[in-house]
């Protein structure tokens, strides 16, 4: 008999610029969950994503180098319906300004992780040893909710 396929839960990072934070969560829940979740990122606004991140990441293993930053309406590599089951800031600036007035009501989820403003490196091994650090973060926070759906819907704060 054949097993139904599952159908895969969506998810948006978001962060202010697509640039840091939401880039390397989307990097990690795709590479760890590839069967559980389809996953995207944007922010309100979009950039290029931080070079000195994706180096740091590149020399720890970890290829980001085709990921894009993207703009809520970026269609060309966004969902088309914004249909996403969870929507989840890494910036509570972002969620406090955003959270309320999206089209994603009532699933939003508020996971503050560490920013390139929070760094406090005063050379480049420093500085490296930052990126590094964030990477962890977030590959870490990833590993820790992502791995169960239950868990993040427990998480939803708006």
């Amino acid at each position: 008999m054949f097993k139904k396929k599952e159908q895969k839960i969506r998810v948006l990072f978001v962060d202010a610029k697509n640039d840091f934070a939401s880039q390397i969560a989307e990097y990690f829940t795709s590479k760890l969950y590839p069967d559980m979740y389809e996953v995207y990122s944007a922010g309100p606004e979009h950039d290029i994503i931080d070079c000195e991140l994706i180096s740091a990441m590149y020399q720890n293993g970890e290829d980001m180098r085709r990921q894009v930053s993207k703009d809520f309406k970026d269609r060309d590599y966004l969902r088309e319906d914004e249909d996403y089951d969870l929507v989840i800031y890494t910036e509570k600036e972002v969620f406090d300004e955003w959270a309320s007035r999206t089209p994603w009501q009532g699933k939003q989820i508020l996971a503050p992780m560490r920013q390139r403003l929070d760094y406090r490196a005063t050379d480049d091994l420093e500085l490296y040893n930052e990126y590094v650090s964030s990477m962890e973060e977030v590959r870490s926070w990833v590993k820790e909710n992502m791995a169960d759906p239950d868990r993040l819907r427990s998480m939803v704060s708006a």
